[in-house]
């Protein structure tokens, strides 16, 4: 081998015609990691073997056959280019070391696909999204779902799964596409009290869990795993359906790719199962809204609440004037108190973990009213969350009554049953009551569609907080800082708020 090709940056080997190395430069050497002169020694003993073995093929016989490849070497852990000329004594084989090259195209090649394929989700979950506009029911909520992603090329099937009334279970709302054995092992995973499936982890936690591959996951119970392997099902991703603290219910989708569920996508799906959580309770809230008539609800609250147990340590009487939801599992409450030892709120509230803010809007020998931002889960939080309205609750001695509207519909067992099983609460009433469609009621709704939701916050809090009041109960900073926000950004969405009541005020005047 001439001077020329020892120094040549590719790998050069010299064969004879039976496949014997009768020469090789160094880089050669270093890229097939030959420990020692590898003259005179058969290339198959030299050469490192991939699958294909494409180049021993080529001199494996009475001449050296010409031929041009890339394979991937696994003892090398690289991918090496080879090019295999003849002569007339043998032939010389050039290698070169394109590993580098290849991985960037894989990377490319996985950014393309992967930017297809959110693509695609994006599409899914937009359609998705635009028919929710149009529910009115949480079985057509449910059905939107599955047929949105059950029916696509991109999943196998899915469905929808919703906690059973007054107990933990989850029971099928809906299901759509190629369900195979897989769905029915799901299903009867559920009835099975000795395992627990990826959707049941899901509600429990409220967060989205994923299995891929499936097979291998061992958060899956194994009849679902082998069914799954039966019917090509290789991913599956459980979200759950949230808003605030409550999980309405679960869509479990199946998927035949082993890493069918990017980091990306499972990101789009946590958005998606919030919106659907909003779906759900604003559907809720409209036909409350929208009846003629309600389901009113009458609950005791035991010592375990956190304003029955304030009652107690204040000897005092509470009666609620009003709350305003604060994120996703918080409430500001504004409370009358019957009682004259209002001055010790913030010493007795020290006390009880939940209560994070107080404030004395108003104090006379008799009582007065206060503020209080009380976070985790209680009755009040969940009967807004799942789509009531507290009409009146009462805190006296450890003890409390609380009065809710619902809408009366199958939901109302669902939420008694929610309320009385998660909290301190039993259930003592339930009436019908009608509700005439008046002016009034059109004049807030009217309201409701020209405010913002944060302009509606803004005003409720001033208002239950007195800040309307003359004198003043609150100062413009007290109000300000209760929302944790800057005196300015209060008085801006007061003024923008302020003028929309009036707007539709004098707009529904001339009307009439």
């Amino acid at each position: 081998m001439d001077d020329r090709l020892q120094r040549a940056p590719i790998g050069v080997l010299d064969v004879s015609a039976d496949g014997t190395v009768t020469d090789v430069n160094e880089t050669g050497r270093t890229l097939i990691e030959a420990t020692s002169d590898p003259t005179g020694t058969p290339l198959a003993e030299v050469f490192p073997r991939s699958v294909d073995d494409t180049l021993l093929t080529a001199v494996d016989g009475d001449a050296v056959a010409e031929t041009e490849f890339e394979e991937y070497y696994p003892d090398l852990e690289r991918w090496l280019a080879v090019s295999v000329v003849s002569l007339d004594e043998g032939g010389t084989i050039y290698v070169q070391d394109v590993t580098e090259r290849r991985r960037d195209n894989q990377s490319l090649q996985q950014l393309r696909q992967e930017r297809k394929r959110t693509a695609l989700i994006d599409d899914v979950l937009s359609d998705i999204l635009a028919a929710l506009v149009d529910a009115s029911s949480r079985e057509e909520i449910a059905e939107t779902v599955c047929r949105g992603l059950g029916e696509t090329e991109r999943y196998a099937f899915a469905w929808v799964g919703e906690r059973d009334i007054g107990r933990d279970d989850i029971v099928v709302r809906a299901v759509a596409g190629e369900t195979g054995e897989t769905f029915g092992a799901v299903r009867d995973a559920l009835d099975d009290g000795a395992v627990t499936t990826l959707e049941e982890r899901a509600v429990e936690s409220g967060r989205l869990r994923t299995g891929q591959p499936l097979t291998a996951s061992s958060a899956i119970p194994e009849s679902v795993r082998t069914a799954g392997f039966a019917d090509g099902v290789q991913s599956t991703l459980a979200m759950p359906l949230v808003y605030g603290p409550n999980v309405h219910g679960v869509v479990g989708v199946y998927a035949s790719g082993t890493e069918a569920f990017s980091e990306r996508e499972c990101a789009s799906f946590e958005t998606l199962g919030e919106v659907v959580g909003f779906a759900i309770t604003a559907v809720r809230n409209r036909n409350l809204l929208l009846s003629d008539s309600i389901a009113e609800i009458t609950f005791e609250l035991g010592d375990s609440s956190v304003l029955t147990r304030l009652s107690r340590s204040l000897d005092a009487t509470l009666h609620l004037e009003g709350i305003v939801p604060q994120g996703d599992d918080a409430l500001l409450c504004f409370l009358s108190v019957d009682g004259d030892d209002i001055e010790r709120l913030d010493h007795t509230t020290a006390d009880i973990e939940s209560i994070e803010k107080t404030r004395v809007i108003d104090e006379s020998d008799s009582g007065g009213s206060v503020e209080l931002t009380v976070r985790g889960g209680t009755p009040l939080l969940a009967v807004s969350s799942l789509g009531g309205t507290v009409r009146q609750a009462t805190f006296e001695s450890g003890t409390g009554r609380l009065v809710v509207d619902l809408p009366p519909d199958d939901d109302v067992r669902r939420i008694v049953e929610t309320v009385s099983r998660e909290y301190d609460a039993e259930f003592v009433a339930k009436a019908e009551r009608e509700r005439s469609v008046t002016t009034a009621r059109e004049f807030r709704d009217e309201l409701d569609d020209r405010l913002t939701e944060r302009q509606r916050t803004v005003l409720r809090t001033a208002y239950l907080a007195d800040y309307f009041e003359s004198p003043r109960g609150s100062t413009a900073e007290e109000v300000a800082s209760s929302l944790d926000i800057t005196g300015s950004t209060l008085l801006h969405h007061l003024r923008a708020g302020q003028r929309k009541l009036l707007d539709a005020y004098f707009d529904e005047r001339t009307q009439a």
